[in-house]
Parts: C-alpha cells; sequence; structure tokens
C-alpha cells in the first residue's frame, strides 16, 4: 500500500524545507520531531499553519511531515510555512487565489548583500580619518 501525499518545497534566506501533506489525525513532523518539540518560539507555528487556516482547511484532517535545513528559526518558519502552501496547491489548485491574497505563495526574494571591494562589509565603509 502506498501512501498518497503531496509535497511542496519552501525557501527562504538559507533555509530549504521539504513539506509532505497527506491525510490523517493532525500529527506535525518536523525532522523527526513534533512540531512543539522543533519551533518553541511562541508563534512560530501559528504562522506555519496559517494557509490551512487561509485554506479553509480544520489542522486535524492532514498530518504534515517536514524536512526542514539550514538557516535560523525565522527563515525556516518561513520556508515550510511556503511548502505547505505549494502543497496545498496542489492538493486543490482552486486554493490558489486564496493562497495568493494572504501571501502565502510569494517567495521572500531578500539575500545576504554581498562585500564589496574597499568597504568591510557590505555597505560598512572603513572609518575616516581626516589627519
Amino acid at each position: 500500500m502506498t501512501v498518497q501525499y503531496y509535497e511542496g518545497i519552501g525557501r527562504r534566506k538559507e533555509s530549504t524545507a521539504r513539506v509532505r501533506l497527506m491525510s490523517g489525525s493532525g500529527r506535525i513532523v518536523v525532522n523527526e520531531k513534533t512540531g512543539e518539540e522543533y519551533f518553541t518560539r511562541i508563534g512560530d507555528l501559528d504562522s506555519i499553519l496559517a494557509p490551512l487556516l487561509a485554506a479553509g482547511h480544520d489542522r486535524v484532517q492532514y498530518d504534515i511531515s517536514v524536512k526542514v535545513m539550514g538557516g535560523g528559526v525565522t527563515g525556516q518558519t518561513d520556508a515550510v510555512q511556503l511548502g505547505l502552501a505549494r502543497a496545498l496547491t496542489k492538493l486543490d489548485p482552486e486554493l490558489v487565489p486564496a493562497m495568493r491574497k494572504g501571501g502565502f505563495l510569494t517567495r521572500d526574494p531578500r539575500i545576504k548583500e554581498r562585500k564589496k571591494p574597499g568597504l568591510k562589509r557590505a555597505r560598512k565603509a572603513p572609518t575616516y580619518t581626516k589627519r
């Protein structure tokens, strides 16, 4: 017996998340841990599950399995959110307008700016001395 799932990949900054959505009992597994264990900050799990609410689905309808790598907590949270939104649109293509309206399908393009020659970092210049 094969398990039917829908997969979405989300990225943000240096983080990449592979999210698998399957019918189930509402379990969230992130890197072999429960969602509450992995995302301990208040509100992170709520923001991850926001696409489910925007789609009008109940949390207990689906099991969510996530493999997330790289980056920090905020980048990983946003990557998982994008991956979940993409998986939901694969499940039901009619959800695309609702996901777009909520801003869940837009990848955040901001990345680290490159260091420029003559500067200490991307924008920080060496201290100016007159004499």
